[in-house]
């Protein structure tokens, strides 16, 4: 309880303190600061009402403890204490630094053939979809399609604030369960998908020398390697100090492509450097639940039984309900859990 009490304190005098900021005319004056200022101030709002409610109702417990007549009373306001300690907890814990980043989400075709293709696109959509429901936007960086239909590899930007603190739970192996468009018997078949989600890095957080970097043009090439377009338009980047590769082809102007991979190499460096930076912290990767292996099967669809259940905090959703984009459910959970794994880490 005293470690509370000192986070309480802490938090009225930043909130207090970011209040009194707002009201400074030079920071008034300056669009930026102003918004910056104001942006803390609202990421403060909530834990600063949360601490205000567990203080009256720790009053309001030792007043009813000490007056015979509002012993009725005791039980439920201990229940109502417990329930604001833990939530104002949660709310303290501490946050990654990367979640109001913009994210690149990469979905690559995994075990299962033509199915895996068809599923990482269907997949695809339902990560797109959630970026809408929450009032993202997303924008289709690369498309490698198949044949069939499906893909071997789709990659998308969502921006928006916060974009990372909800996506970043998605990375991982998705696996699905159902019968597929193709088979004859009715035979179920499981197939996977790989999912990785990475902060979008501005050149300020991840800047890259020319130097660096080996620069490959080559024309376009759709489904079963036909050429699409008639000019050496596609790009793929090598950085050399890595021997990351990243290659754009979707653009029909070289200069966008290189523009699109540098985007997407910088948000791998970043990523890289971030896990590098929690390894040698010996500690598990903070960007994802779970060890943030993505060879990790996270969740699993299981199309027959109309469910789906992620694996890491035991859920299960209707099918239905993920179809259309509504992950809210299993990221609420998430979130949760990754806020006491940090207050447990913390002690």
């Amino acid at each position: 309880m005293a470690e509370l009490d000192r986070l309480v304190e802490e938090l009225e005098r930043s909130y207090t303190e970011t209040q009194a900021r707002m009201a400074e005319p030079a920071v008034y004056n300056d669009h930026r600061e102003a918004a910056e200022v104001g942006k803390r101030l609202k990421e403060l709002e909530g834990p600063y009402k949360l601490a205000q409610e567990w203080l009256q109702a720790r009053d309001d417990l030792v007043a009813a403890q000490s007056d015979p007549e509002l012993s009725d009373l005791v039980a439920g306001y201990a229940v109502e204490l417990a329930r604001l300690e833990n939530d104002l907890m949660l709310a303290l814990a501490p946050r990654d630094p990367a979640d109001e980043k913009d994210v690149i989400v990469e979905i690559r075709q995994g075990v299962g053939g033509d199915e895996a293709a068809l599923w990482a696109r269907d997949l695809e959509r339902i990560l797109q979809r959630y970026a809408e429901r929450r009032g993202f936007k997303w924008e289709e960086l690369e498309v490698s399609p198949t044949e069939g239909g499906g893909i071997k590899e789709g990659v998308f930007a969502v921006k928006g604030n916060g974009a990372y603190s909800v996506f970043k739970y998605e990375g991982g192996t998705h696996r699905v369960q159902r019968v597929p468009e193709t088979e004859s018997q009715g035979r179920i078949h499981t197939s996977t998908a790989t999912v990785a989600v990475m902060p979008e890095a501005q050149e300020v957080d991840v800047p890259i020398e020319d130097k660096d970097l080996k620069i490959d043009v080559f024309r376009s090439s759709g489904p079963g390697g036909q050429s699409v377009n008639t000019t050496d338009s596609a790009v793929r980047i090598t950085h050399l100090p890595t021997g990351i590769v990243v290659a754009m082809q979707d653009e029909r102007s070289q200069l966008q492509n290189k523009d699109k991979a540098l985007r997407v190499l910088r948000a791998r460096l970043y990523e890289a450097e971030r896990e590098r930076q929690a390894a040698e912290q010996a500690a598990a990767r903070k960007a994802q639940v779970g060890t943030g292996e993505r060879a990790e099967k996270i969740r699993t669809y299981n199309f027959p039984q109309s469910r789906v259940t992620d694996h890491r905090v035991k859920l299960n959703v209707p099918l239905e309900q993920v179809v259309t984009g509504a992950l809210d459910d299993f990221t609420d959970a998430l979130v949760a859990a990754e806020r006491r794994r940090a207050l447990e880490d913390g002690e």
